[in-house]
């Protein structure tokens, strides 16, 4: 027998032509929700997904991508916002030598009564409709009459949507999840969560949201800083949106690794489902906000059954009553989803590398007999 004779032989036993797809030879990540082509549809199956760095805000260059808000408050604080010269000249606004991210209120004027009291609030450049939203915290801000909030926000509210990840007011010590959106987007109630209502329009009764109470006393106001902080992670995808609160000693190793697989973590704290909530139609293209407030609906109307002394606006007067009204970052890290792609066998099972490897030098031989005989 010749050598093409064998070489014939072994394609003919190895890849025959009605068994053998050019896919099954792939393994492939991808942005969209399925390979387009049919062969692709055929022979590609989604075997995981990799959450991949998209934008980190951090150290020194950490205000270079937000804008700050120089305009009125719309929850009616008691608060003056002011520019970045402003904050940055004032010690409003400032990176420390360690590299973390200080925002505050004034806690060093004493005001007249009825005076607002200068704050920070700031709005990234960029917008996200999804992704993995992952804050590194030392501290956040608390105190009587104190408002605080790290949120989400789409265009045309709330036609976009808000997500509020932290947010809470005095001395409380439970951080309180909220979604607000146009009607038609509701929680589900799966029992597994304390949820203040389920009807997410920001609509009605006085725009309160759908909202959900971590469980934790340590999630929110002076034990979460006596802590040391942690990490607050928000997760949008189209399995709905998540978030987790993690104590500064129970951080995931994946996420320390900066390579976060949240399918690995613990129940969420909160969740909104898109059982009930289409996520595409009630959330895109969100900007991210810090930001301090004063009084205000919630903490003004909150505060004669608070058992914070006095009222709130007289709260106002005293700088020694906003010592603790600071936001301490570490880092925040957005990543994007990719999904992974493994390739189908000729049986219809996912090909193993190896196996890929070995139908690649078979074909390859294929070609060189049929070329050679």
């Amino acid at each position: 027998m010749t050598w093409l004779s064998i070489l014939a032989l072994l394609c003919s036993l190895t890849c025959p032509a009605t068994s053998l797809g050019i896919g099954s030879l792939n393994l492939l990540t991808h942005r969209s929700a399925a390979p387009k082509s049919s062969l692709q549809n055929r022979a590609a199956q989604r075997v995981g997904e990799l959450w991949l760095p998209q934008d980190i805000y951090a150290g020194s260059t950490f205000f270079d991508n937000f804008t700050f808000w120089e305009q009125a408050d719309p929850t009616k604080g008691q608060v003056s916002y002011v520019n970045s010269s402003t904050a940055f000249a004032n010690g409003l606004a400032y990176v420390q030598a360690d590299g973390a991210v200080v925002m505050k209120g004034d806690d060093f004027t004493v005001l007249p009564p009825g005076a607002a009291r200068d704050s920070v609030r700031i709005t990234s450049n960029a917008n996200y409709t999804g992704g993995l939203f992952i804050l590194d915290l030392n501290q956040a801000p608390w105190g009587c009459g104190v408002w605080p909030a790290w949120w989400t926000v789409g265009p045309n509210w709330p036609g976009g949507g808000e997500i509020d990840i932290i947010e809470g007011v005095h001395d409380n010590t439970h951080n309180q999840v909220t979604w607000h959106t146009n009607p038609g987007c509701s929680l589900t109630n799966t029992g597994n969560y304390t949820g203040t209502k389920d009807d997410c329009d920001a609509n009605v009764d006085d725009n309160a949201g759908c909202g959900v109470t971590d469980w934790s006393r340590d999630s929110y106001g002076p034990q979460f800083d006596a802590g040391g902080g942690g990490i607050y992670a928000m997760l949008w995808d189209e399995t709905g949106i998540a978030v987790w609160y993690f104590y500064r000693n129970a951080i995931p190793d994946d996420i320390t690794n900066l390579s976060p697989q949240p399918s690995g973590w613990s129940e969420p704290s909160a969740y909104l489902s898109p059982q009930n909530c289409n996520l595409t139609e009630f959330f895109y293209q969100h900007q991210i906000v810090f930001d301090i407030t004063f009084c205000g609906v919630w903490a003004g109307n909150s505060y004669a059954t608070s058992g914070c002394p006095g009222t709130c606006s007289d709260r106002i007067q005293d700088p020694n009553n906003f010592v603790n009204a600071s936001w301490s970052i570490n880092s925040l890290r957005v990543y994007s989803k990719e999904i992974v792609y493994g390739a189908s066998g000729s049986l219809g099972g996912p090909a193993a590398p190896s196996i890929q490897v070995t139908l690649l030098a078979s074909l390859t031989l294929c070609v060189l007999a049929l070329l050679l005989l």
